[in-house]
């Protein structure tokens, strides 16, 4: 079953709450939190958050919905400020002008604010529903997000002169995803503890699978500058282990991730779920080259 109409639906409505027409507020800057957030890409994020909400039982949809859609706004979110000329000064995002090159950088700036807050609106309105998981999904996203280890001090590595790769690459990539497995718990009543390995073990399958895509694939197929990580002098897998060792290291990490999924009435379907994500992650080239 997929998961994107329901999704699709949560961004939507959240999207609606952040644009709610008041006497005084910026048409730009309304137009611009859409452009954000469409066309979704991937959505891997909340389709992993609702996969575990929905192992685990997903007893409050609606809760589930919000973590989900909380999620995807702070990682788009980090798209539009990692797109902006003080980081990576990117023109293209999902195929089409990154938000500075659309609405400028001021709006930029104030696009990316905005769909951080809305993120916490959307959680906090929940919390008629069950208090308690209203504000652990708050703090737990907090914590995911800004400092000391999530995808602001990711940013934030890349200003160091020394980079400790691991913590970059947890930080940077791997917050969302293990706040994406633990906020899925959450969501559903569930300890979120045991569902932390499962998210660092496919954020580190992602950002490997990204340093491939980012040596092997050009601007039209990823919708995106290529060879940033060269460019930028960014560590990365690739030019750690080459483009075969950062394979191996691929599939090492998706048989971890696969064994560390707790125990849970849909355990089976979840599996199912990261067998399909790492197959949509991996390109082409790199497939052909592992199948060998």
């Amino acid at each position: 079953m997929t998961l994107t109409p329901r999704i699709e639906a949560a961004m939507a409505r959240a999207i609606t709450i952040g644009q709610a027409r008041v006497a005084g507020a910026p048409p730009g800057l309304a137009s611009a939190l859409d452009y954000a957030v469409t066309p979704g890409g991937a959505r891997i994020r909340p389709t992993i958050c609702l996969s575990v909400a929905m192992a685990c039982g997903d007893d409050i949809p609606e809760m589930s919905d919000a973590a989900a859609s909380a999620l995807e706004l702070i990682h788009c979110a980090s798209l539009v400020h990692d797109d902006m000329p003080c980081f990576d000064d990117a023109d293209l995002r999902r195929g089409k002008p990154a938000v500075h090159k659309a609405y400028g950088e001021p709006l930029a700036l104030l696009t990316g604010d905005s769909l951080i807050v809305l993120a916490f609106e959307v959680l906090a309105r929940e919390a008629h529903r069950d208090p308690r998981r209203s504000a652990d999904l708050v703090v737990h996203l907090a914590q995911r997000t800004g400092m000391p280890g999530g995808i602001c001090a990711g940013q934030g590595w890349e200003s160091e002169e020394k980079i400790d790769l691991r913590a970059y690459h947890m930080a940077k990539t791997g917050a969302l995803f293990m706040a994406a497995t633990q906020m899925g718990a959450i969501a559903a009543g569930q300890d979120p503890e045991p569902w932390e390995e499962l998210g660092a073990r496919i954020g580190e399958a992602f950002q490997v699978a990204d340093d491939l895509r980012d040596a092997l694939l050009d601007t039209e197929a990823l919708g995106k500058p290529a060879a940033q990580d060269v460019a930028h002098g960014r560590p990365s897998a690739v030019t750690e282990l080459g483009v075969d060792g950062a394979i191996r290291r691929l599939k090492d990490i998706l048989s971890g991730a696969i064994a560390s999924i707790p125990s849970c009435p849909g355990e089976a379907a979840l599996a199912q779920m990261v067998n399909k994500t790492a197959e949509r992650l991996v390109p082409t080239q790199a497939a052909a080259r592992a199948a060998r």
